[in-house]
């Protein structure tokens, strides 16, 4: 894998994925960002649109462990990808092409819109940013800034014009609360993604001993695993966006994120590469130290 820029037949330069050394270099590959990522994803189905694509079109139902796996390693080509990040983008317009709609208030969506597209991709923004506070150390004000403008780099990527994206933070938050205050709602997605009783299957990959002993404990395993999971997607969403869509959130629970946060910053440090980044981004990790001596 490389970072280089590659021409396609339109004589245009493809656009190029975050630098290595960059913040999302050493943060999207992280084992971390498994817990961050359900927040984003419920701001964004909190969108009507974006929520009624995805009730509609979406096989968060009955196969929800291999689309979180294509979501996952979607977003790792999108950092780590080198030249192949680019024809991920297009890949992934080409799939939302066709997905259109009406969303629960009776207004046509397609996922495509400028301004739908624009804000499934902006929600990774705050909740890097929040999500940081908690299970690592916080950004600073540099940090925050270069990480925005890497976001925006994943955003073409991704096929986003600059002109329907925020280009400066001090652009980004009047942007951003206004789609709060104006649009986010707890969709029928929002509620269906964040119900304990939600059914779900047992993973379906994986060594085979850890499938075996999840079939025989499922039933005790998973009741656990949905308070867990809805705890982290409500607590690692900023207070803002939690408000917007009507997610309630306890001091007691604070206190308790709070401490889920210390245990994972003390434990996920010491672990080795091969445990903590997961297998796309550690193999371009191991590419660019051998391309860099």
């Amino acid at each position: 894998m490389s970072n280089g820029v590659k021409l396609v037949k339109t004589g245009r330069q493809d656009p190029i994925p975050p630098p290595p050394g960059g913040v999302l270099w050493s943060l999207v590959g992280d084992i971390r960002m498994l817990l961050t990522l359900p927040a984003a994803l419920t701001m964004q189905v909190a969108h009507p649109a974006v929520g009624a694509g995805v009730d509609e079109h979406s096989v968060f139902r009955t196969d929800p462990w291999g689309r979180g796996e294509r979501s996952l390693v979607s977003l790792q080509m999108w950092v780590y990808g080198g030249e192949e990040a680019a024809e991920e983008g297009r890949r992934l317009r080409r799939l939302h092409k066709s997905i259109q709609g009406t969303d629960a208030h009776g207004r046509k969506y397609h996922a495509l819109s400028p301004a739908y597209y624009a804000w499934v991709h902006a929600t990774g923004y705050p909740v890097f940013r929040h999500a940081q506070r908690y299970l690592g150390r916080p950004f600073t004000e540099a940090q925050e800034r270069r990480l925005y403008a890497e976001w925006l780099q994943v955003g073409r990527v991704l096929g986003i014009r600059d002109r329907d994206m925020p280009q400066t933070i001090e652009e980004f938050w009047p942007y951003y609360r206004k789609v709060l205050d104006n649009d986010l709602e707890e969709t029928a997605v929002v509620r269906e993604l964040l119900a304990p009783q939600r059914p779900m299957p047992v993973p379906g990959r994986g060594p085979r001993p850890l499938l075996v002993l999840l079939r025989l404990t499922w039933p005790w395993v998973y009741p656990r695993f949905a308070r867990l999971r809805r705890f982290v997607t409500v607590g690692l969403m900023p207070p803002d966006a939690r408000c917007a869509i009507g997610l309630e959130w306890t001091d007691e629970q604070e206190r308790a994120l709070r401490r889920f946060g210390r245990v994972v910053r003390a434990v996920v440090p010491l672990l080795p590469e091969r445990v903590r980044y997961m297998p796309l981004a550690r193999r371009a990790r191991a590419a660019h130290r051998a391309a860099h001596g």
